[in-house]
């Protein structure tokens, strides 16, 4: 009986851990979107292999405090920098661009994620309403201080 209890327990805590994430949109609905509620946006940039880019959806984007902060102000869209389908977002259409032996970037994660001359991953780029960059972060950023960075962008 007790081994029932505590399985139905850690079940329950399981998905109830897993269950709290930001909602992601795609570039496609975007517009859309924006159409019926205008809001800021917040591009988050990665790869599959960046061990910091895993770390941050780990830690920084399960944050309840995180996760109420930017699905009430933002959207929230999540871009793989090697992505190979082309992606069509504010009148252009963009694509993936080989760099090397099976190797490329996303001319959008380019676009977005280059600061200041240079691509790091993770990335962070915020958009205003009419999809300017009003602010780009490289690098993990941790819940607290993304929290004063929502807390600055308006």
């Amino acid at each position: 009986m007790f081994r029932q209890i505590t399985f139905t327990v850690c079940f329950m805590l399981l998905c109830v851990c897993n269950y709290a994430q930001l909602p992601k949109i795609s570039f496609s609905q975007l517009d859309s979107l924006q159409k019926k509620d205008p809001r800021n946006i917040v591009v988050f940039i990665h790869t599959d292999w960046c061990k910091y880019c895993l770390a941050m959806e780990e830690t920084t984007f399960k944050n309840p405090e995180i996760i109420k902060r930017v699905s009430r102000r933002f959207y929230f869209l999540v871009l793989d920098a090697e992505e190979k389908k082309n992606i069509f977002f504010n009148g252009h259409v963009f694509k993936f661009k080989p760099t090397g032996d099976g190797t490329g970037v996303h001319q959008l994660a380019e676009q977005l994620g280059t600061v200041r001359g240079n691509m790091a991953f993770p990335s962070l780029c915020f958009l205003n309403t009419k999809n300017e960059i009003i602010f780009q972060h490289a690098d993990y950023i941790n819940a607290r201080d993304l929290k004063a960075v929502l807390d600055t962008i308006k």
